[in-house]
């Protein structure tokens, strides 16, 4: 364990974390309670830093990439930005052009959180949400834990109370690139998602309501296969496409069988992801771009690496047969994921 002074904001310090198992390692900070690095060996033992991110405070500020933050209070979008909650009109912050995106312009990813607990292997942070704050109800307590197990997993647990009835999805924005940060895209990783559903979108990205079967699309990812593999048909030539979308989980919310599995050929890196909740959101990363400057001053790309985020259906406050997303007073929101990870020898 270790800790030093990351940066300031705003006459505030944000505060790093360094974590290490033996095996794993993970530094993180109180800026949007959010992983900077996580130090992965590959079949030879070698470690490199799996997750994209920036040197300093300052690009993360400057930055609407969300590396590696706790998002909130409602994680993905929202048409309209707005929704109703117990008959009463909410409007929300609308951050993207006129829909709600990630918590707001001032989300739980901008917040400054506190250091709750602290030991060699695990971080508890922790922050409020005050009533109104981007147009959310009620005042929530909030905590954001990391911690890094013996069998070498990254167990996260996100939860939240409310004093008046709220919406309430939090997710974990890292992007992943299982050959390193900075190596190029992930087009080559095999994924495999345990999910013969997903939730389509309309060309701002909103959700339609609609729950289609992923048979016969290339959002089959029912037996593993490359990222690429089927990428060019939803994958405009300009900037942006790929995958931003979100699949109807079928294992069971006990956290204990893997609901995706990311392989990555060249390093023989393996991600096993299990989750409490009922959706994973994909994205690859369409919008970044070789003009962003990651860490050590390499320069990312479009797909340099892919966010996989469990979460409640994106749109829920609009659609009644999505799972229910309202926190209530005396209730505890309770998200849990665990990234898994393991190594074998590259593929020839």
């Amino acid at each position: 364990m270790h800790t030093d002074i990351f940066g300031h904001l705003d006459g505030h310090a944000v505060e790093a974390v360094t974590l290490s198992n033996g095996g794993l390692q993970a530094r993180l900070i109180t800026f949007g309670a959010r992983l900077t690095e996580l130090w992965v060996p590959d079949h030879k033992g070698d470690l490199a830093d799996v997750v994209l991110g920036f040197d300093d405070l300052e690009s993360y500020v400057a930055s609407d990439a969300f590396f590696g933050a706790t998002c909130g209070q409602y994680a993905s979008r929202i048409a309209g930005a707005r929704c109703e909650i117990e008959g009463q009109d909410i409007q929300l912050d609308a951050n993207e052009g006129a829909n709600h995106l990630h918590g707001g312009v001032a989300g739980f990813d901008r917040k400054i959180w506190r250091i709750a607990a602290l030991d060699d292997t695990s971080v508890t942070f922790s922050a409020t949400s005050e009533e109104g704050e981007m147009g959310f109800p009620g005042h929530s307590n909030l905590t954001s834990r990391y911690h890094l197990t013996p069998e070498g997993a990254l167990e996260i647990e996100m939860t939240a109370d409310t004093d008046r009835t709220t919406l309430v999805n939090m997710v974990h924005h890292s992007y992943f690139n299982l050959s390193g940060q900075g190596t190029g895209s992930v087009l080559d990783h095999k994924l495999q998602i345990d999910a013969g559903f997903y939730t389509p979108v309309d060309d701002a990205l909103l959700a339609t309501g609609e729950i289609l079967s992923v048979a016969d699309t290339p959002f089959d990812f029912r037996v593993g296969k490359r990222i690429g593999q089927d990428i060019s048909a939803l994958c405009p030539s300009s900037e942006g496409g790929g995958y931003d979308h979100n699949w109807c989980l079928e294992t069971p919310r006990d956290q204990r069988q893997a609901s995706a599995v990311l392989h990555d050929p060249l390093s023989g890196r393996s991600l096993q992801i299990s989750t409490t909740e009922p959706g994973l959101q994909v994205y690859t990363g369409g919008y970044l771009h070789e003009r962003m400057s990651g860490k050590n001053g390499t320069s990312l790309c479009k797909f340099a690496g892919i966010a996989l985020e469990t979460q409640k259906f994106p749109g829920s406050p609009t659609f009644a047969h999505f799972p229910d997303c309202l926190l209530r007073p005396g209730e505890t929101y309770r998200h849990k994921m665990c990234f898994q990870f393991a190594a074998d020898a590259p593929s020839r």
